[in-house]
């Protein structure tokens, strides 16, 4: 189905701009107007969010237009989002006010365009999000720069409400209040609901202005989307705690705007908000679109300037819904397995829906935890429950699972507490979300502790076949499941029982072998082999779905028939697969190794299309191809593949 789009000119912009005397009108329609744009930003993508970024819109207007002095210069005031779901709107924005160039308008998670989440090689975005809760102690940071530089200025950060749930940011309100830093405004988009789901029902905030006021801070309260009470209140700010930092509480709605997105258009029973993340579908988007334009014509038309003019676009196809995604063939797996057995329990960190825990939340809810956004909390936690005989399954984003946690990982790990830790979203797809989201350290990052063992299933089959593994390995398990959808090459390999560190030709060849785990990696090694063939290159294709473990026998037997052994893997080439493919091979020793060759990621994954992100670091077929031509034949591989030797070995 074609959805037909339209958006706001930036010339559109300069008309209200120009026409518009009163500064609360004029911001109120600045952001009816970005509202327009984010829609269309969201909806030509495909993905964002456009829940955070409607709540914020009003803040954000008031800061660009009315509040901030100088806000685009270097030594200006500075304002960043740590939440980062704001993004969309952010952008929008700053195209609306000539900051961003407006063609970016159409490059929303596109490659070498605006990221999913903010990014610093994007102009006014003066640092990235990564896992939440660093943006008060980045503020501090700069501010405590400007001060050995003998410079002032002030710095706004946004914060969610449920990214106040990660501990860093308590951690750096003493530090600010102790040092006197004036200077620092937080503003907290108190929309109430984190992700999916309401911050009370999660990780309840309780008294936020008490909590902020009990480590030495000035905190005021305001209706986030009242331009003239926002003005008051940043008045209020300066001259009621010119000398410490406080926190403007903004309430405000997830939605904003629009009756369609609004979370105050949820019903009584409803705990899932809808506009999260994501492109709306058909019909939302022409009810929301519809409201939008309504608002911002009802605004311009008071001012004397008519209605909204809006620029058609071209028209969005809405992709055909595709097979289940392996987080959530692995729930369904998970529920199954609980029914049988009662030690089995599930933690999650605000991502319910994209770990595919919903069915085991609704089927045992006495044996779910929602953590919220406490990532080193839940995986400690694990630890307690699995002192006491029960066998915990930790959820999150492998991008957030592996790097917070990372110590109380280990900790678990040195008390011999069995634990399985289910990472979703890992690997270089999907791009759309940025670097941020991307997870391609993760194997290096916990790889090396004890009695874990990293383990990548390719297809729902082998999903299956690894919870049943999880169950009866004696190692503690990270399981790392990849979001995109399996090709169906890779569907059609089904399964085979899993032997730690084994694994199996999935496509027989020559004595060319090349080996990977996940739907990602067998899925373009096996369309690079279908090119191979076409030159007389017959390639082997092996699933070793096992990380950091390879069984010496098994690899042994492997590179016995192989003159050219490559490790091609969805990670980055330092400390991945290929390396300790490569270390079991040189110990291995004896008269014949095949010349040996790792291909992975080398720099910060690209923010794209997957097809985008994939050319980006040499990892589509076709330059698999050509790299392993180029291998077996001894040419010279096309320079924009970013491949990295880890080790040859004649």
């Amino acid at each position: 189905m074609d959805v037909p789009l339209s958006r706001v000119e930036v010339a559109e912009f300069d008309r209200v701009l120009a026409g518009m005397e009163n500064p609360y009108d004029r911001a109120a329609a600045f952001s009816a107007l970005t509202r327009i744009n984010t829609l269309y930003m969201v909806m030509r993508a495909g993905s964002g969010h456009l829940g955070s970024s409607f709540s914020a819109a009003d803040v954000v207007s008031h800061l660009f237009l009315n509040e901030m002095d100088r806000p685009f210069e270097d030594d200006g005031d500075l304002y960043f989002s740590s939440k980062g779901h704001d993004a969309p709107g952010l952008y929008a924005a700053l195209i609306g006010v000539g900051q961003l160039p407006e063609e970016y308008v159409h490059k929303l998670r596109r490659i070498d365009g605006l990221p999913g989440h903010p990014d610093v090689h994007t102009p006014h975005m003066p640092f990235n999000t990564g896992s939440l809760g660093m943006g008060i102690s980045k503020a501090k940071g700069v501010i405590l720069a400007d001060r050995l530089r003998g410079a002032s200025r002030r710095v706004f950060v946004m914060t969610g409400d449920g990214e106040l749930q990660e501990g860093q940011n308590w951690e750096a309100l003493a530090g600010a209040a102790h040092r006197g830093m004036g200077e620092l405004t937080v503003i907290v988009d108190h929309n109430k609901i984190q992700s999916d789901t309401y911050v009370s029902d999660v990780n309840d905030l309780g008294d936020l202005v008490a909590k902020f006021e009990s480590f030495g801070w000035g905190a005021l309260r305001v209706d986030g989307h009242d331009q003239q009470e926002l003005e008051a209140v940043f008045r209020k700010r300066a001259e009621a705690f010119p000398d410490r930092p406080a926190v403007i509480i903004a309430d405000t709605v997830k939605g904003a705007g629009c009756d369609t997105f609004a979370a105050t258009s949820m019903g009584e029973d409803e705990w899932r908000y809808l506009f999260h993340s994501g492109a709306p579908a058909a019909a939302h988007y022409r009810t929301a679109h519809a409201e939008l334009t309504a608002a911002a014509d009802a605004l311009l038309t008071a001012a004397g300037l008519g209605p909204v003019r809006l620029v058609p676009e071209e028209p969005r196809t809405e992709p055909a819904p595709g097979g289940p995604r392996l987080f959530e063939v692995y729930g369904e797996a998970l529920v199954a397995h609980a029914a049988e057995r009662e030690d089995i329990v599930a933690l999650d960190a605000d991502l319910v829906l994209d770990t595919g825990l919903i069915p085991f939340s609704r089927h045992f809810p006495e044996r779910f935890v929602e953590f919220g956004i406490a990532e080193q909390d839940m995986v400690s936690a694990a630890g307690g429950l699995a002192s006491r005989g029960l066998l915990p399954f930790v959820h999150s984003f492998s991008c957030f699972l592996h790097a917070r946690p990372n110590e109380q990982i280990y900790n678990n790990a040195t008390e011999g507490r069995r634990v399985v830790y289910v990472g979703s979203l890992a690997g270089l797809l999907p791009a759309a979300p940025g670097h941020s989201h991307q997870a391609v350290r993760d194997v290096s990052a916990v790889g090396a502790i004890p009695d874990l063992v990293v383990l990548e299933p390719a297809n729902a089959d082998e999903v299956r076949a690894a919870v049943r593994y999880c169950l009866d390995s004696p190692y503690s398990v990270y399981l790392r499941l990849v979001s995109a959808a399996v090709p169906d090459e890779v569907t059609a390999l089904g399964a085979e029982p899993l032997h730690t560190g084994r694994g199996r030709v999935v496509r027989e060849g020559g004595r060319t072998v090349a080996v990977g785990s996940g739907p990602v990696v067998l899925g373009q090694l096996l369309r690079a082999a279908e090119e191979l063939a076409a030159e007389g290159i017959e390639l082997t294709v092996v699933e070793l779905p096992w990380l950091n473990r390879v069984d010496p026998k098994w690899l042994a037997s492997l590179s016995a028939d192989a003159d050219h052994l490559l490790v091609v893997e969805n990670h980055y080439a330092k400390g991945g697969q290929a390396d300790t493919v490569a270390r079991c091979l040189m110990e291995l020793g004896g008269p014949h190794r095949p010349r040996f060759r790792g291909i992975g990621l080398t720099e910060v994954p690209r923010c794209g299309t997957e097809e985008e992100a994939l050319r980006a670091h040499g990892l589509h077929a076709e330059q698999l191809a050509a790299t392993i031509h180029a291998e077996v034949r001894g040419g010279t591989e096309p320079a924009a593949s970013p491949v990295d030797i880890t080790l040859r070995a004649h």
